[in-house]
C-alpha cells in the first residue's frame, strides 16, 4: 500500500500548532487523549494492511468509512444550523429586551417626576393632616368625656375604699380607672391627660394597704380574716394581670410576702424588745410560749387565708427562726452576758428550743421543714458563751469559797468549843457548802453540754485546790498568831481537830465531784492537796503537844525518874488531857493522829534520854534505868490503848530496845546489841548510839569504838514496810524542836 492511500485513510486530527484552524488544547488531558486516539487508529490500520488477506475487503471498508463520514458531516451541519438558529433567536430577544428597558427607563423618569410633584403636594397637606389628627382626638375625647368627667370622683371614692380597708372594691375601681387611662392614652395617640395625675399615688396607696394588711396577718387572722384574704387576693390578681407596655409589673405579691415576714419579725423580735441584762430568762420564757402559739395560729388561721404555694407553716417557722437567730446575734454583740444569762441562753438554745415543746413538736409536721433550719447559735457563739460562763462562775465560786473560809476562820477565835454533830464529832457546814457549790455548778453545766461540764469540772477542781491552799495558809497563820501570843485562841487545839474533821469530810465526799466521762486520775491533784492538808494539821496538833510536854521532859531522865514514876505519870496525864478531844475526830483520821501523837511522845522521850542529863553510876542504876524504861513502855502503851489507838507501833519496841542496851551486863557485847538496834531501827545514827552509850556510864573508849564500828559495818537494812522514821526525828545530842513554823511540814 502506497503512502498516499495511507494518508487518505488516516483520520485528520486537529493540531495545536500555529496557523491551524482548530484552537489548541486548553487542557493537558486533551493532548493526551488525542495522542492515544491517534495511536489506536494507527495500530488498527496497520493490523488491517499488514495481512494480505485483508486487502480484499478494502473496498468495503472504504465505502463504510465514506458513509460514516457523510453521516458525521450531516450531523455537524445540523448542529451548526441549530446553533445559528439559537444565536439568531437570542439576538432577537436581546433587541426586544433593550426596547423594554428603554421603555421602563422612560416610565421611571415619569414616575420620579410624579413623586416629586406629590412631595410638593404633601407639604401643602400637613396642616390638613394635623387638623385630621386633632379631629380624631377630639372625636375620641368627646366619646370618653362622660367617663373622664367621673374620674376625679372615682379617684376620691377609691381612696375612701382604701382608707376603709375595702381592698377588693378599691382594687376593682383602681383597675377600671387604669383601664380608662390606657384607653384614653391609646385613643389620644399617647397623650397624657391631667385628670389621671393622681392615679399613680392611688396605686401606691393601694400597695401600702396590701402590705399593711399582710404585715398584720397574725392579728388579722384572729380578728378580721376577710381583710387578710382581700389583701392576698389583690396581690395575687395583680400578679396574674398583664401590665401595660408603658408600665412594668408592680410585684405586689413579693411585697406581700416580704410584709408577712417583716411583720412577724417585728412583733416578736423588734429592736425595742431585746432583753436587758438580767431579763433574758423572762424574754426566752415568753418566747417559749409565744412562738408555739404563733405557729399554731399560722396553721389554724393564717394558712386557710393564703394560697397553698405560700407554704405558710414553713414560712412562719423559718421567719420566726431567722428573726430569733438575728436577735440573738445582735444580743451577743452587745455587753457581755452574766453567768446566769449565759447559762440560760445556752440551755434554752441547745435544749429547750429544739425540744418537743417548741420546734421539735410533733404537731408541726413535715410542713414546717425545721430540719433545714440553721442552729440558733454558731460554734463560735457557743464557745464564747461557755468561756464567759466559766469565767463568771469561777469568780462567783471563788467569792463563795472565800466567804465560807472567812466564816470558818472567824469562828476559831470564839470562846466556846467547835460545834458538834449528834454523834459528838466536831462538825461545820463549811465542807458541805464547799462541795455543794462545786457540785451544783458541775451539775448545771452538764444540763447544757458535756464540753461545758468538763470545763466547769476542771474549774471546780482548780478552785478547790486554791481553797485547800488558802485553808492551809489560814491554819498556819492561826498557829503563828496563837503560838506567838498575838491572838491567843481559847480552844486552839479543838479547832485544829475540827479542821482535821473538815478535811476528812472533804476527802470522804470528794466523789460527788466525779461524773461519767471524767478521765481517771483527774481528782489526784485534789486528793494530794487533801493529804497534804491532813499532814499539816497533824503537824500543828503535834507541835502543840510538843509545846505542852517539853517542860515535863526537861526533868527526864533524872534521879527522881529512877526512884519514882511521878514524872512519867505527869507526862501521861498531860498527854491524856491533850488527847481527850481526839474522840471528836472520825476514823481513820483519829487513828492517824493517835499514832502520830504516840510517835511524838516517844521522840520527845528519846530526845530527853540523849541529852546527857543522867549517867548511870553503877550496875544497879543501869538495871533501875532499864526497869524504868520497861515500865514507861508499858505505861505509854496502856495510855494510847486507852485513848483508842488500835495498835501501838513505836512505844514498846524502841523503849525495850534501849532497855536491852542498858541492861546488858557485859560491855564487850554492846556491838551485838547495837547491830540488833540498827536492824530493828535502820534510821538510828552514830550520834544516837553514842548518846545512849553515855547513858550507861560504863563504856570505855575502846568499847565505844567497837560498838560504833559494829554499827558502821553492820548489814544495811531498809525499814520494814509501813514503818516510819523514828530516830531520824530525834536531834542528838543537841536538842532542837522541829515545828511546822520552821518549814519542816512542807
Amino acid at each position: 500500500m502506497d503512502s498516499s492511500i495511507k494518508d487518505k485513510m488516516q483520520p485528520t486530527l486537529p493540531s495545536g500548532h500555529p496557523g491551524s484552524s482548530c484552537p489548541g488544547p486548553e487542557w493537558p488531558e486533551q493532548d493526551r487523549a488525542e495522542q492515544l486516539a491517534r495511536g489506536a487508529a494507527l495500530k488498527w490500520a496497520s493490523g488491517i494492511f499488514y495481512r494480505p488477506e485483508q486487502l480484499a475487503r478494502l473496498g468495503q471498508y472504504r465505502s463504510r468509512e465514506v458513509q460514516r463520514t457523510c453521516f458525521l458531516e450531516a450531523r455537524l451541519k445540523s448542529v451548526v444550523q441549530s446553533y445559528l438558529e439559537g444565536v439568531q433567536t437570542g439576538v432577537w430577544q436581546l433587541s426586544q429586551a433593550l426596547g423594554a428597558v428603554q421603555g421602563v427607563h422612560e416610565a421611571l423618569s415619569q414616575a420620579h417626576g410624579l413623586i416629586q410633584g406629590l412631595a410638593q403636594a404633601s407639604k401643602s397637606l400637613e396642616a390638613l393632616r394635623e387638623q385630621v389628627t386633632q379631629h380624631k382626638q377630639l372625636q375620641a375625647l368627646s366619646q370618653l368625656l362622660p367617663r373622664l368627667q367621673a374620674v376625679p370622683a372615682s379617684v376620691t371614692h377609691t381612696k375612701m375604699l382604701i382608707d376603709a380597708q375595702q381592698l377588693l372594691e378599691a382594687y376593682v375601681s383602681l383597675r377600671e380607672l387604669e383601664q380608662l387611662q390606657e384607653e384614653a392614652w391609646v385613643s389620644l395617640g399617647g397623650l397624657e391627660l391631667p385628670v389621671f395625675q393622681g392615679l399613680g399615688l392611688l396605686a401606691e396607696a393601694m400597695g401600702h394597704a396590701v402590705e399593711e394588711a399582710a404585715g398584720a396577718a397574725g392579728q388579722l387572722a384572729r380578728t378580721d380574716p376577710a381583710l387578710l384574704v382581700a389583701a392576698i387576693r389583690v396581690a395575687e390578681m395583680e400578679a396574674r394581670r398583664t401590665p401595660p407596655q408603658r408600665r412594668g409589673p408592680r410585684d405586689w405579691q413579693r411585697r406581700c410576702l416580704q410584709a408577712l415576714q417583716a411583720g412577724l419579725e417585728q412583733v416578736h423580735f423588734g429592736t425595742t424588745v431585746l432583753p436587758k441584762p438580767g431579763a433574758l430568762a423572762e424574754w426566752l420564757k415568753a418566747l417559749q410560749v409565744a412562738l408555739p402559739a404563733e405557729l399554731a395560729t399560722a396553721e389554724a388561721l393564717v394558712a386557710p387565708c393564703c394560697p397553698p404555694y405560700y407554704n405558710v407553716i414553713r414560712l412562719w417557722s423559718h421567719t420566726l427562726h431567722n428573726g430569733l437567730r438575728r436577735s440573738l446575734q445582735q444580743l451577743l454583740k452587745g455587753p457581755e452576758l452574766g453567768a446566769t444569762d449565759a447559762f440560760t441562753l445556752l440551755h434554752w438554745a441547745l435544749h429547750v428550743y429544739p425540744g418537743k415543746e417548741m420546734m421539735g413538736s410533733l404537731e408541726l409536721g413535715p410542713e414546717a421543714d425545721v430540719s433545714q433550719l440553721e442552729p440558733l447559735l454558731t460554734s463560735e457563739n457557743i464557745e464564747k458563751l461557755e468561756a464567759t460562763f466559766v469565767v463568771k462562775v469561777q469568780a462567783s465560786v471563788a467569792q463563795w469559797l472565800q466567804k465560807a473560809l472567812d466564816g470558818e476562820v472567824g469562828e476559831w477565835s470564839r470562846e466556846q468549843e467547835p460545834n458538834t454533830d449528834p454523834s459528838g464529832f466536831y462538825h461545820s457546814p463549811m465542807p458541805a457548802i464547799v462541795l455543794q457549790i462545786l457540785a451544783e455548778n458541775i451539775h448545771l453545766a452538764g444540763m447544757v453540754s458535756e464540753s461545758l461540764q468538763h470545763r466547769v469540772h476542771g474549774m471546780a477542781l482548780s478552785e478547790l485546790g486554791t481553797f485547800l491552799k488558802s485553808f492551809s495558809d489560814a491554819l498556819i497563820q492561826f498557829s503563828q498568831d496563837h503560838l506567838s501570843g498575838e491572838a491567843l485562841a481559847a480552844h486552839y487545839v479543838s479547832y485544829l481537830l475540827a479542821a482535821l474533821n473538815h478535811q476528812s469530810e472533804l476527802s470522804a465526799s470528794l466523789s460527788i465531784l466525779h461524773f461519767d466521762g471524767v478521765a481517771p486520775g483527774v481528782l489526784a491533784p485534789v486528793e494530794a492537796g487533801l493529804d497534804e492538808l491532813q499532814r499539816r494539821i497533824c503537824r500543828l496538833v503535834l507541835e502543840a503537844l510538843q509545846v505542852e510536854l517539853q517542860p515535863l521532859f526537861t526533868a527526864l531522865p533524872s534521879r527522881q525518874w529512877l526512884s519514882s514514876s511521878e514524872l512519867l505519870d505527869r507526862v501521861c496525864e498531860q498527854t491524856s488531857n491533850f488527847c481527850r478531844d481526839f474522840r471528836r475526830i472520825r476514823n481513820p483520821e483519829v487513828q492517824v493522829l493517835l499514832a502520830e501523837a504516840e510517835r511524838t511522845v516517844v521522840v520527845q522521850y528519846l530526845h530527853a534520854l540523849m541529852q546527857g542529863r543522867l549517867v548511870c553510876r553503877s550496875a544497879d542504876e543501869r538495871a533501875q534505868a532499864a526497869q524504868c524504861l520497861q515500865h514507861d513502855a508499858a505505861q505509854f502503851k496502856e495510855l494510847f490503848l486507852s485513848l483508842g489507838l488500835e495498835e501501838t507501833a513505836h512505844c514498846t519496841p524502841v523503849l525495850l530496845a534501849v532497855r536491852e542496851l542498858l541492861n546488858l551486863c557485859d560491855p564487850t557485847l554492846l556491838g551485838l546489841e547495837v547491830a540488833g538496834l540498827q536492824q530493828q531501827f535502820p534510821d538510828v545514827s552514830e550520834d544516837h548510839v553514842s548518846a545512849l552509850l553515855d547513858l550507861r556510864g560504863d563504856v570505855s573508849r575502846e568499847q565505844r569504838q567497837a560498838a560504833l564500828s559494829s554499827l558502821e559495818t553492820g548489814p544495811s537494812s531498809s525499814p520494814r514496810t509501813g514503818r516510819r522514821a523514828l530516830f531520824s526525828l530525834v536531834p542528838a545530842p543537841t536538842p532542837a524542836l522541829s515545828t511546822c513554823l520552821s518549814g519542816l511540814c512542807t
